[in-house]
């Protein structure tokens, strides 16, 4: 207990603490983007080649948790820093940059790499065993095939998968057997990498969903939004460059329609007015045969 006329003890912080505290109040304000990601199942080498190549356009700090929820309990003026302290569990890395979120979370996924399933892996997707040959030796494996309920046969020697089979779905714990068999497989199902978990962006808030694209999906409604876009303008006569040469051939088809009904012969309508009259006259004849008429 401290003596009257004595004032407790300061905690002191190491130098590099204080340093790390100092950053974080300071980078967020240099950056458009704040982003969270989580290092469980990234590989050193993993990291240190995105830092390598992408050095110039993000800053991946690693810091521990406590530093930086300290950090982010004062207000510096950036929204939303509360609700990512409160997302930071395990090892996480903070990445600041100007960097659109969306376009941070598609280069990551281009720098992803499937590992080995192991004992306690969650899957995130389902996981086949394709059919055709193992090239594995039959004997005591053949049981794990079994257990997993993967068809087989055995042919020139070695063993066959039957059948496309999944054995693993989409949330399933990889048991010991599973891991097993997959490992003879040569089977890597586990996706390993970077993600963008949270962001901040400009004062909106990002959830790892909403981060999430499907570029073909984003290209396939794009292409049909231009498309029918396209198609109104041009039904409603709206003159653009884009709908100007459309415009003009509608225009020319409708004038050359009117021109041929109204019998106005041209050099441009003289055959459809010709046809036209030759169809006519079919027709009448047709008709005068279905009545009994002689015609010559």
């Amino acid at each position: 207990m401290a003596t009257p006329g004595h004032k407790a003890a300061r905690t002191h912080y190491p130098k590099r603490k204080q340093k790390l505290y100092q950053e974080m109040q300071h980078l967020p304000k240099e950056y458009s983007v704040i982003a969270l990601s989580s290092m469980a199942k990234v590989r050193a080498a993993q990291l240190m080649k995105i830092r390598k190549k992408f050095h110039k356009d993000i800053l991946i700090k690693i810091i521990k948790n406590k530093v930086v929820q300290k950090s982010f309990e004062k207000d510096i003026g950036i929204k939303g820093l509360d609700k990512l302290s409160s997302k930071l569990e395990g090892q996480c890395a903070l990445m600041f940059t100007n960097v659109s979120p969306f376009k941070l979370n598609l280069t990551f996924d281009k720098n992803k790499v499937y590992l080995p399933a192991k004992v306690g892996d969650v899957t995130k997707k389902d996981i086949m065993v394709s059919a055709g040959n193992t090239g594995i030796s039959p004997g005591p494996v053949l049981s794990e095939f079994k257990q997993a309920n993967v068809p087989t046969r055995i042919d020139q020697g070695t063993i066959w998968v039957s059948k496309d089979t999944v054995i693993a779905k989409v949330g399933d714990l990889i048991n010991e057997k599973t891991a097993a068999l997959l490992s003879k497989l040569n089977i890597k199902p586990i996706e390993a990498g970077i993600s963008v978990q949270f962001a901040i962006s400009e004062g909106l808030i990002y959830e790892e969903t909403d981060l999430k694209i499907d570029l073909e999906e984003y290209s396939r409604d794009l292409s049909g939004s231009h498309y029918q876009a396209l198609s109104l303008a041009i039904e409603s006569a709206y003159f653009t460059p884009e709908t100007v040469h459309a415009l003009l051939l509608k225009a020319s088809r409708l004038a050359q329609s009117l021109a041929v009904a109204s019998d106005y012969i041209s050099s441009s309508t003289v055959g459809a007015a010709l046809l036209r009259r030759y169809l006519e006259a079919t027709l009448i004849s047709q008709a005068v045969k279905v009545k009994g008429y002689a015609t010559t």
